[in-house]
């Protein structure tokens, strides 16, 4: 039963796209755009491949491009349009030469093309690769050049009439300086209209040497300043970042779990995750207050979780922005000691008040493969990612089961391959 106010999804169409890669979790992207839909995948081969149907039709065409993923979760496979409806895809690395296709028509599969180069500089050691839609509808790319601990961010622009790409600064927005590397977040536009972005600092490859978790802001992606209103010189390192929580090293700080919010009066709330006095593995979230950063410990588990090592590792903590939600604060968390939900946070206090009723109800797909440790993945439509919930309203989402993460190390048995569908969502009324 609906709880009073929860917009209810319920499945009113499954799209069967084919068999895919199911040996190691890995991120797959939908995208949705006028009456087209793409999807972006490793297949049961491993081979990258993307998708696209019409709305109206359930029959897919297939673009198999020639990259195969091996055993790595960053791998990540993106993608977006630009302004022409050309169709830019990127992934399959970490730490490696640049692999990037752009579609020659738009809304067409089957002209895309190997691209060899965006800039043609700092493109030998790319991953996590990122494109954005800017303030004015630019397509922005963004990705790591070098590894953890040695790496720097860079940015380019798309310009549709000449079809090429430029920087988009003159240098690296974030550089570790061969010291260290940025491990950033995609910007997330706020109420007062400025983009914010976070970033943790990490030395080595070993994720328990990440420090320092940053902040800046932008109105237009393109002149970026700290939290005080300061302009940044660029590159931004450590000693210029604008630091919102010290977390030295070895702290309980992880570079996947940093997220920007907002609180009832449009102040940044950022969340991360770190040690609290006791030892303990905690989230803690600090706001934007007249200008200073005020720490708040959110959570109080008395349980010490310490994450390290190389390689993608499984997760025994996670947390989401803090969120607004029909005029209260609210973060959703999970634990795997002490179970997971839905806080409702004191809006003073940042404190757990009690148990948050749930606003949209998505559905889940049950697990098919009859594996050990099997596991549903979905992604969700890059089109909705900005897009609020609301009643009687159609989305998409894309559903697929893999075995967790393994250190991006082969497991000791693969299982077969598993069915990805797109499932057509229709909010109740």
């Amino acid at each position: 039963m609906a709880s009073q106010g929860e917009i209810v999804f319920e499945i009113v169409e499954r799209i069967e796209v084919e068999p895919v890669w199911s040996g190691h979790p890995v991120g797959f992207a939908l995208l949705t755009a006028e009456n087209t839909q793409f999807a972006a995948y490793y297949d049961a081969e491993r081979n990258m491949v993307i998708a696209q149907r019409k709305l109206d039709e359930k029959q897919w065409s297939f673009k198999r491009l020639p990259t195969k993923i091996g055993w790595d979760s960053h791998n990540n496979v993106t993608m977006n349009l630009d302004q022409a409806g050309c169709l830019h895809v990127s992934g399959n690395m970490h730490n490696i030469p640049l692999i990037y296709f752009r579609s020659e028509k738009p809304l067409d599969i089957e002209s895309l093309q190997q691209i060899p180069a965006m800039t043609g500089e700092h493109e030998q050691r790319c991953c996590y690769p990122q494109f954005i839609t800017g303030p004015n509808k630019e397509l922005f790319f963004t990705y790591r050049d070098g590894g953890s601990g040695n790496g720097s961010q860079f940015w380019n622009v798309y310009n549709d009439t000449t079809k090429t790409w430029s920087r988009l600064f003159d240098t690296a927005l974030f550089d570790g300086q061969g010291q260290m590397n940025a491990y950033v977040r995609q910007p997330v536009r706020g109420p007062d209209g400025f983009y914010h972005l976070t970033w943790i600092w990490r030395d080595t490859s070993d994720c328990a040497t990440n420090h320092d978790i940053s902040y800046a802001r932008s109105r237009d992606m393109r002149t970026w300043e700290n939290s005080s209103g300061e302009a940044y010189s660029l590159p931004i390192t450590l000693e210029n970042s604008g630091i919102v929580d010290p977390v030295p090293s070895g702290k309980g700080l992880l570079n996947s779990l940093q997220w920007t919010g907002f609180d009832l009066e449009g102040r940044v709330i950022v969340s991360y995750t770190k040690f609290d006095d006791a030892g303990n593995f905690q989230i803690f979230n600090a706001r934007l207050e007249s200008g200073n950063w005020k720490h708040y410990q959110t959570s109080d588990w008395d349980y010490r979780w310490e994450p390290s090592g190389n390689g993608s590792i499984g997760m025994e903590v996670s947390m989401g922005a803090v969120t607004i939600e029909n005029g209260t604060l609210v973060q959703r968390y999970s634990h795997a000691k002490k179970g997971s939900g839905r806080w409702q946070l004191d809006p003073v206090t940042l404190k757990p008040i009690g148990q948050a009723p749930n606003s949209v109800r998505l559905p889940r797909e049950r697990v098919e493969l009859d594996f050990p440790n099997i596991q549903s993945r979905s992604a969700r439509d890059i089109a909705d990612v900005n897009r609020p919930y609301e009643s009687d309203q159609v989305r998409y989402m894309m559903y697929w089961e893999s075995l967790p993460v393994n250190r991006d190390s082969p497991h000791p048995v693969t299982p077969p391959p598993s069915m990805l569908r797109v499932v057509k969502l229709q909010s109740k009324p």
